[in-house]
């Protein structure tokens, strides 16, 4: 299965940098050099994974490509990549799921960016089962009755 991840971040090297360790690691990478870009791809393509810069076109551009991530019916994982890690709680009440701190170990970046997804992926499982409940318990239960009756 193909990961795919929207990286955004206005300096060309860390775009650059992040993208090749991504793909190397099995990651398909679309990017975006703004905050503007970023949400129309978001609109026009689906992503498991947003990983955007904080301070772009402004100091909070970050936040805006976030909102518009967890408004997409395909739900992705968030994560704020900044250098500027006194974002204190923000980042959270804003939506992000992951605060990335730069510069980063490769390692730690990769590991983070897997267990954010799985974390993920299970909560948007256990929201699927709440919205869906199962219907195997009803439709069980309805043949073991229909069984009895012509039985």
């Amino acid at each position: 299965m193909t990961r795919r991840i929207l990286l955004v971040d206005d300096e060309l090297p860390v775009l650059l940098t992040l993208k090749a360790v991504l793909e190397m690691n099995g990651f398909e990478v679309e990017t975006a050099s703004s905050a503007r870009e970023a949400e129309q791809k978001l609109c026009s393509q689906k992503f498991e994974m947003v990983i955007t810069d904080m301070r772009m076109e402004s100091e909070t551009a970050g936040f805006e490509v976030i909102r518009v991530a967890r408004s997409q019916t395909y739900n992705p994982a968030t994560a704020i990549l900044t250098a500027y890690p006194n974002l204190g709680g923000d980042w959270k009440t804003e939506g992000a799921e992951s605060l990335l701190v730069k510069p980063m170990n490769t390692n730690d970046l990769l590991r983070q960016i897997e267990a954010l997804l799985v974390t993920h992926q299970d909560s948007k499982a256990v929201a699927a089962d709440i919205v869906r409940p199962r219907h195997g318990h009803v439709g069980a239960a309805a043949n073991k009755e229909g069984a009895r009756k012509a039985g």
